[in-house]
């Protein structure tokens, strides 16, 4: 049995849609698939990619990204409402949004969002980013109302044991994850990667390894003892930043 990772892969793109369909659909059947989020806003083409994947995989396991909780273009009221849209269609799809256990490994996804706490927003981020217009919240919700939402869904995670442990999240849990060749004027995106408090629960769960996404700046490295992967699919035309293939970071 083999734990691959991949996140971001955006399906929305015709050609990122092919790679998932044309994966194997027999060399990966003992195996687990880890999905760090944003594969799509569409319901429909995300229904699809699940169910393409949970034929080629013994297990997949997901944590929604940014990305799905767009509502715009869908008749959600609001991004709260797309989330649990979002998990029933895993649900009904045979994808995992809860921890897996096998034997001495476990995988265990974490929800969040960000709040500001990797830096304040330039004026702007607070004009191009797309989450701030694409996504709709009940009772206009705070940035760190939005977050504890999706972060008080890992608490009875916390505790869990294991000889292997696997967490993974769409957002960074520390800004230190990403490298420091990154040009300074393309650092303006900094506040709306993660938060900080993703970190405090992932050090509670103290795990292996963590699995994230969102950045498309692909890197692994060890911090404190935990490994910190992060292995994005990425636009069509981010060629140069990304593997473009699965990752294996674990066999049994």
């Amino acid at each position: 049995m083999k734990v691959f990772v991949i996140s971001d892969i955006h399906i929305d793109y015709a050609e990122n849609r092919r790679w998932l369909i044309e994966l194997s659909n027999q060399l990966y059947k003992d195996d687990i698939l880890i999905l760090a989020g944003d594969l799509t806003e569409d319901l429909a083409i995300l229904r699809a990619g699940f169910e393409a994947l949970t034929s080629k995989f013994k297990h997949v396991l997901y944590v929604s990204g940014n990305h799905e909780l767009w509502v715009s273009r869908n008749s959600e009221s609001d991004s709260i409402e797309k989330f649990y849209d979002v998990c029933r269609v895993a649900e009904e799809t045979g994808v995992l949004m809860e921890p897996l256990h096998e034997g001495n490994l476990s995988i265990v996804p974490m929800a969040s969002w960000y709040d500001f706490s990797f830096g304040e927003p330039e004026e702007m981020l607070l004009d191009t980013w797309m989450d701030f217009r694409m996504c709709r919240w009940p009772n206009d919700m705070e940035l760190a109302d939005i977050n504890n939402f999706f972060l008080e869904q890992n608490n009875k995670y916390l505790d869990i044991k294991n000889e292997l442990v696997i967490s993974f999240s769409h957002f960074l849990p520390r800004i230190d994850l990403m490298p420091s060749y990154i040009p300074p004027n393309y650092r303006f995106v900094y506040p709306v990667l993660g938060t900080n408090a993703l970190e405090k629960q992932v050090r509670m769960l103290n795990p292996n390894i963590h699995i994230y996404g969102h950045s498309h700046v692909n890197r692994q490295v060890t911090i404190d003892g935990v490994k910190y992967i992060n292995n994005a699919f990425g636009y069509p035309s981010e060629q140069n930043i990304a593997m473009k293939e699965l990752l294996c970071v674990h066999r049994g």
